[in-house]
């Protein structure tokens, strides 16, 4: 597991908005973790500079959302 970055908030559509240091992959790929090793979500879109982009995480379960604002989410990259 690589350290993603901190969720900074939640957009109105749900989706968890994480600030990050490296552009990751997106998709069924990147398996969005959180500090328990519990999947929270997958990685949907890539935006902003490119030097410290932000990452939009579609979460799996939208009950504990609102607890992940300011936690430290982690990156399980699956092989192919």
């Amino acid at each position: 597991m690589k350290r993603l970055g901190k969720v900074l908030h939640v957009s109105k559509r749900g989706f968890l908005i994480v600030r990050t240091d490296k552009t990751p992959p997106i998709g069924e790929r990147s398996v969005v973790m959180d500090k328990k090793a519990e999947k929270v979500g997958t990685i949907t879109d890539v935006f902003g500079p490119v030097n410290n982009p932000y990452v939009s995480v579609k979460p799996i379960v939208k009950d504990d959302i609102p607890k992940l604002v300011g936690q430290m989410l982690y990156l399980y990259k699956r092989q192919r």
